[in-house]
């Protein structure tokens, strides 16, 4: 067998796409699909945005990379704006989410350290946990599809079932650094954390001088209808992941934290070569000036609302195939009854319906459209939705 070019990690589909307009995708053949994917929650602003186009035209024709060992006026400009907007006073820019949960991991260790504590270096973590590709990242989670043949990981990470406040508490011992907690989870099922789940690990944290570090990396970012995941629990983080959405479709990611809680990042304790570049700065704040619009967060609330009621009245109609509707905002998840197998099915809309969608943990269909669709767009997408479960042939029991 030879290998390909590309080295073959990802089992790719035959969905080829070479352009982009708004909330569809058209692929080399001409053929057009509706985007709930987002590329993965990626595309806030769908495709080809005019506004995001320019300042990166415009930034790319300027300056595109200096490195970090130069003041970075696009960079402060970005930190600025994104602290004026967040429970944070620091920003440390990097190129995806694994190097921000990497980011804030170090973050977390390092304040113990700098308070003289450097035993305390255990991050509480949660299964079906998705926190990046790096080994700290995969060290993170206890899902054996992401550790096995990558052994021995890093030390460091204690495991609890996500939303058992209990289980989590009961692991705090005098090595805990704090909770690193996906808000929402993502690759793991679509999953919200509770009201008293997250909020109790919030109170934990502050009762035994821990850190409580979110990973908002999906989940953040106007995805759920308020900026950050978090606000709708009422509480705030220590330090705060967040990517994907972030740039819009160029890669960027950002470790946000407290001035408390970055004490010991101090110079030479961190970097990246390309983190933070004039040109991603330039396309992170295209995206801010988007989603500071008046009524920007509105209208995705407003959409997650109509999303999600639609397909509530969708669900019953199809209650061979479809179980539970999951997530927070416009981070959807349908959870598929057996014998039914979420990445089948959404072979099944993306193939024949021209529908995209992403399979999740717990036999899943994530739904992640863009934050700036459309009613008209729901619609479409709930009735190519259900004409799939219509036409979808459920696999036979062994």
């Amino acid at each position: 067998m030879t290998i390909t070019p590309l080295m073959p990690v990802y089992p790719r589909c035959d969905v080829r796409p070479v352009r982009g307009e708004g909330c569809y995708l058209i692929g080399e053949r001409g053929e057009r699909y509706l985007d709930f994917a987002s590329g993965i929650a990626v595309n806030a602003l769908g495709h080809s945005h005019p506004h995001l186009i320019k300042a990166i035209q415009e930034q790319a024709a300027t300056l595109m990379h200096v490195s970090n060992l130069y003041g970075s006026p696009q960079g402060e400009a970005l930190a600025k704006r994104i602290v004026d907007n967040c429970f944070a006073d620091t920003v440390f820019f990097t190129n995806s989410g694994a190097e921000a949960v990497e980011c804030a991991i170090k973050t977390a260790r390092r304040y113990h350290y700098a308070n003289g504590n450097p035993q305390r270096h255990t991050l509480i973590t949660f299964n079906n946990a998705f926190h990046g590709r790096t080994l700290g990242t995969i060290s993170a989670t206890n899902q054996a599809k992401m550790r096995d043949g990558f052994e021995p990981l890093l030390p460091g990470f204690a495991y609890a079932p996500f939303n058992d406040l209990d289980a989590a508490l009961a692991l705090i011992d005098d090595h805990t650094a704090g909770f690193l907690v996906e808000t929402v989870q993502g690759e793991g099922g679509v999953a919200a954390g509770t009201e008293a789940f997250i909020q109790g690990l919030r109170k934990a944290a502050d009762e035994h001088g821990l850190l409580l570090v979110l990973d908002e990396v999906q989940c953040g970012y106007g995805r759920t209808g308020k900026f950050w995941a978090h606000e709708h629990y009422g509480v705030k983080p220590d330090i705060l992941a967040s990517a994907k959405g972030i740039g819009g479709g160029f890669p960027l990611g950002a470790c946000l934290a407290t001035e408390e809680a970055a004490k010991g990042m101090v110079a030479g304790t961190h970097g990246s070569t390309y983190g933070g570049n004039p040109l991603a700065m330039a396309a992170g704040n295209a995206i801010l000036d988007v989603m500071l619009e008046p009524g920007f967060l509105e209208h995705v609330s407003a959409m997650s609302d109509r999303l999600r009621a639609s397909l509530s009245q969708m669900i019953p109609n199809h209650d061979h195939l479809f179980g539970e509707l999951r997530g927070l905002g416009l981070m959807a998840g349908v959870k598929l009854k057996e014998p039914a197998v979420a990445r089948d099915f959404v072979a099944h809309m993306r193939d024949h319906h021209g529908l995209l969608t992403v399979a999740a943990g717990e036999n899943v269909v994530r739904i992640l459209p863009p934050l700036v669709i459309e009613e008209s767009h729901i619609a479409e997408a709930v009735e190519k939705m259900s004409a799939a479960a219509r036409s979808y042939a459920l696999p036979v029991a062994a």
